[in-house]
């Protein structure tokens, strides 16, 4: 044996085969995807059922590759093949793979040797840069990856780590925020388009985005025209790789830096006081059933990462065709590592999970009571402080809102507080004590003793279902421009018209709508726990009545932002009432104790301390009381609200001697920044209130004069 040869400790890694013309050695078993060496790149991918590997290399945007290196059985441990390629300019090329192995659908496996499989942790995906056309090459589903260089520098840049219960959440769709030309932004459509708005979201108010899908996916999923109208899947819940970033939302071609403008984006709004949260997918994937294309996971282990019915099918528990299977452990390592990615390289201050309780059941589809998969999660030391918020249902039947594992971790999108209160709001009778326990925390949901204060996402809107501005337009939902004959979509919207079904001149109707819309957000930002709401309800925006616009790329999904300027009183009241909540954190969170003896939370309805309700009830005050840490008095809040559509009378409750009450909201009037209601809200001998018909009035104590 020559031992010159033999590698020395501190020597570079050398070549030790030649494949295909390519020199070659194992590469780094343990990064997953492709990670650049400084003289190669290394590829890994692991299967649990593949007999061999083979990586293809092409040349960009062609379809038949240059080069075919078949991994040696050597480079193979255990289930995981890796490959060091050397000489490669990470500019000149991109990858994919072929995996050999049996195929038989009834037990699940989908191998193939002619599938072109995209790797499931790839940094970028080509063939998409431009919404709305098929990927380059004309074929579907033909997706290689790039290698990405992560060099972005984020400077000092930080977590922010706003207390959970202080967010005031605005949920978004990034190309639909700015598509419209009425945005006025340079760049429509993009994480730029959005970023150009941050002054906007800034002086809103609002200190939490949710974007919409932003994972790399697939819009020409069952595109079709109805009417004339290109359809699309647009919001985006059908992802094609989950370490990706949607190259169509770029307004720049980032190639080989693909994530740098999401990354400016996520930047500048952690500077403005702003954190980011990412509405994930993880339910199922762009492959669909048995019919839909094998480019990913159905081509390297099908039995593991999906959910199948004994005789090879796949479960729809998220009515998209498949489901992952994400409590497998190797599943489960997959989403933990993908997860901890858009941590560490994005700062995404948290996750909104997209039918979250699918991820809450085993391989046949049965809940779990302790799910894995969750409870890693809650327990991973990296996403130690990112906020875990799930949709506590799926598609399966499987409604888990109040009961979601949690860990004291999890927090949940409050289904009843949206269905409840939407009720309420437009008087429907009986629900007043129901309204009660949701504004103030719904602790029959959320036991504060086992969930914390932040476990209920309260809101009213959000992308699925009516705007809140149609929620009070329509009583039914129009989604026949959808092409399904208007038969999808939420038929149990909770909406009212108020007397006209969509647009109108007569100007009562559309005064009321506005008070409406107004209640309903007073109430919300006076509700106990983070709030959140849907962008352009600020502006009244409309989807014209359609409740399901998943499909819509055009104005009825894009934010018309010329109803700002028509809608201005709303958009200053929505200002005023998320500095209001900021302004007073008894509305928002338990404080300490106040000083003048008040409780906490006490219930007033029409007269002081009266806590009974019954099927008439429609009249409801709640008195918070409290002293956070940096207040020098206390903080009492009473918010009252009419739900009957004939005028009422509240009596208020006494207060501490030397204090008395100041209405800050009236929303029978109309909103003027900065101007006093009091004048012109109407009282008996200052002790009592006449509330107007479907009216919120606010008053704060204040030291008399």
């Amino acid at each position: 044996m020559n031992f010159d040869h033999k590698p020395h400790r501190g020597d570079k890694l050398q070549p030790l085969d030649e494949i295909s013309g390519y020199k070659v050695r194992p590469g780094f078993y343990d990064r997953n995807g492709a990670a650049q060496a400084a003289n190669g790149v290394s590829f890994t991918i692991h299967s649990m059922g593949a007999t061999g590997c083979t990586l293809l290399l092409f040349r960009p945007k062609e379809q038949e590759p240059f080069a075919k290196i078949r991994y040696p059985e050597t480079y193979c441990i255990g289930s995981t093949y890796s490959m060091l390629v050397f000489g490669l300019n990470i500019e000149e090329f991109e990858y994919a793979f072929q995996l050999d192995g049996p195929y038989d659908e009834k037990k699940g496996l989908r191998f193939h040797k002619d599938n072109i499989l995209l790797d499931p942790y790839a940094r970028a995906v080509t063939g998409q840069r431009h919404w709305g056309e098929r990927p380059e090459g004309g074929k579907d589903f033909v997706y290689h990856a790039r290698v990405v260089e992560n060099n972005f520098d984020w400077e000092k840049s930080c977590f922010l780590n706003h207390p959970f219960e202080d967010l005031v959440i605005y949920e978004m769709h990034v190309r639909g925020f700015t598509r419209d030309a009425s945005s006025g932004v340079k760049a429509p459509g993009t994480f730029e388009g959005l970023r150009e708005k941050i002054p906007y979201l800034k002086d809103l108010g609002i200190n939490a985005v949710e974007l919409m899908p932003v994972f790399e996916f697939d819009e020409m999923e069952d595109t079709r025209v109805v009417d004339g109208e290109r359809l699309y899947n647009y919001w985006g819940y059908n992802t094609v790789c989950f370490f990706a970033p949607n190259t169509s939302y770029t307004s720049v071609v980032e190639h080989n830096h693909e994530g740098d403008e999401l990354k400016n984006l996520i930047y500048e709004l952690k500077e403005n006081g702003i954190e980011v949260i990412l509405d994930v997918v993880f339910n199922h994937t762009a492959e669909g059933n048995e019919k839909g294309p094998c480019f990913s996971f159905k081509g390297i282990d099908n039995n593991i990462y999906y959910m199948l019915t004994p005789d090879g099918y796949y479960y729809n528990f998220s009515g998209c065709g498949n489901v992952m299977n994400c409590n497998h452990p190797i599943v489960r390592k997959f989403i933990i590592d993908c997860l901890r990615y858009w941590v560490i390289n994005y700062r995404v201050d948290g996750f909104r999970f997209d039918l979250a309780s699918i991820l809450s059941r085993d391989q046949n589809g049965a809940p779990m009571e302790n799910p894995p998969i969750l409870q890693g999660l809650a327990c991973d030391p990296i996403l130690a402080k990112a906020k875990l918020i799930a949709e506590a249902w799926d598609a399966g039947g499987l409604y888990q809102v109040g009961s979601f594992p949690s860990w004291s971790r999890w927090a949940e999108w409050n289904g009843r507080y949206r269905d409840d209160m939407r009720r309420f709001l437009k008087g429907d009778g009986g629900m007043a004590g129901t309204a009660i326990t949701r504004i103030t925390g719904s602790r029959d949901l959320y036991d504060p003793a086992h969930r914390g204060i932040s476990a209920s996402v309260n809101f009213l809107t959000c992308h699925d279902g009516f705007t809140l501005y149609d929620l009070y337009s329509y009583n039914m939902k129009h989604n026949e421009k959808n092409g399904w004959g208007n038969t999808d979509g939420d038929n149990n919207g909770n909406s009212w018209n108020c007397g006209a079904e969509g647009a109108t001149d007569d100007p009562e109707i559309e005064g009321l709508r506005r008070r409406m819309v107004k209640n309903a957000f007073a109430t919300l930002m006076c509700s106990r726990g983070p709030a959140m709401f849907f962008a352009g309800d600020e502006f009244c925006n409309t989807q014209f009545g359609n409740n399901n616009s998943y499909c819509q790329d055009n104005i009825t999904s894009w934010l018309d932002w010329n109803r700002l300027e028509e809608y201005k009183e709303i958009h200053d009241f929505f200002r005023y009432m998320i500095r209001l909540r900021k302004d007073n954190a008894i509305l928002r969170k338990t404080t300490k104790p106040a000083a003048c003896k008040l409780p906490e939370i006490s219930i007033h309805n029409g007269f002081p301390w009266n806590g009974g309700t019954d099927n008439n009830s429609r009249l409801i005050g709640i008195m918070y009381a409290g002293r956070d840490e940096n207040d020098i008095r206390d903080d009492i809040v009473f918010y009252c609200m009419n739900a009957y559509w004939e005028t009422l009378i509240m009596q208020l409750p006494e207060l501490p001697m030397g204090m008395q009450w100041k209405v800050c909201v009236n929303t029978f009037l109309p909103y003027e920044d900065g101007k006093n209601v009091e004048e012109q809200t109407e009282f008996y001998y200052k002790k009592s209130l006449k509330v107007p018909p479907r009216t919120v009035i606010i008053l704060t104590a204040e030291e008399s004069q």
